[in-house]
């Protein structure tokens, strides 16, 4: 099982990407954007203030007696918000809503409504009673393949590239210098919230009562029950992968896909190829800042792609300048 986890947790990386994708357009019909000029380049600067005050916040009222508790309640909550919205947009694609009697009234119920409001019930209450490995990774799934939706209709092209070479440099300056990443992955792992992604060598793996991830880090890596993997490192690289979707032209065709998503998929590849160097310094055994290697491969990889498919060197930025 301890290839497992290798492999675990890139399956969980490429398929959020992929509902991600899957997502795009349906939420962009939903008007779920969170701006309204998502090719301006400030469009990313609430979600940047947003990432770097959140950790700094957590860790000070962490330190405060109860203040793990009381944050794990508050982003449990704020968890659950999140998923009823996700989920409710996601379940009304689906054909189920009834019209009641009386039927002149045209009063229509949309099944919707009760099964998102019961799937995201029930994570929540999962995840506050018993949050074993495989609720945080459902949750963090779920919430993984809407947000990098969510932000990928948000921002385009410029805004996306702005977000992701801010996060990288921020990322690497948290993890190598200030270290407060690594102190707020701590907190996270005591708190069980599906911020942090959990790949264990055994499926019986007790993650409300494993050891700490601080005391983890002082074994050596093929002694560690489990690797752990940002939920962020998941969802701002795809934030690029679903942006080159939306809002690139679909022309040209190549093998009967559209432009956008050959770029789309380049830029996929791109964050892979990130993630495979990513796994290499993890295995020294040392905490790593993924943005770095991913974003840098996703930049990489859409910058590549799109001179192959558009044969232009302006790299979709137009309509962000």
């Amino acid at each position: 099982m301890r290839s497992a986890r290798w492999l675990g947790l890139p399956a969980i990386y490429v398929g959020a990407q992929l509902v991600g994708l899957a997502l795009a357009d349906p939420f962009r019909s939903e008007g779920l954007a969170t701006t309204s000029n998502p090719q301006s380049p400030t469009a990313p600067l609430f979600i940047l203030v947003v990432i770097v005050v959140a950790p700094i916040a957590i860790l000070l009222f962490a330190r405060r007696r109860g203040g793990l508790a009381a944050i794990r309640h508050v982003v449990l909550l704020g968890i659950a918000a999140s998923l009823y919205i996700t989920l409710f947009a996601t379940f009304s694609l689906l054909p189920g809503s009834v019209l009641l009697r009386p039927y002149s009234a045209e009063f229509v119920v949309s099944a919707a409504l009760p099964l998102a409001a019961a799937v995201s019930a029930g994570l929540y209450l999962a995840l506050l009673v018993e949050p074993q490995w495989y609720v945080v990774d459902l949750v963090g799934f779920v919430a993984g393949g809407a947000l990098i939706a969510i932000l990928g209709i948000s921002f385009g092209i410029l805004p996306a590239l702005i977000l992701l070479s801010v996060l990288m440099l921020y990322d690497a300056i948290a993890v190598y210098r200030t270290k407060h990443m690594v102190s707020l992955a701590d907190a996270v792992t005591d708190m069980k919230l599906p911020i942090l992604m959990v790949m264990p060598d055994s499926v019986e793996f007790d993650y409300p009562h494993a050891a700490p991830l601080r005391e983890q880090r002082a074994r050596p890596l093929e002694e560690r029950s489990a690797v752990f993997m940002g939920l962020g490192d998941v969802v701002i690289p795809g934030t690029l992968v679903v942006s080159a979707f939306v809002w690139l032209p679909g022309a040209p065709v190549l093998l009967g896909v559209g432009a956008s998503l050959w770029v789309a998929l380049g830029t996929l590849a791109g964050s892979l190829v990130g993630y495979a160097v990513l796994m290499r310094r993890v295995a020294t055994g040392n905490p790593q800042a993924g943005l770095p290697f991913l974003n840098g491969g996703a930049i990489a990889g859409y910058l590549l792609c799109y001179v192959l498919v558009f044969h232009a060197l302006t790299f979709g930025l137009a309509g962000g300048l």
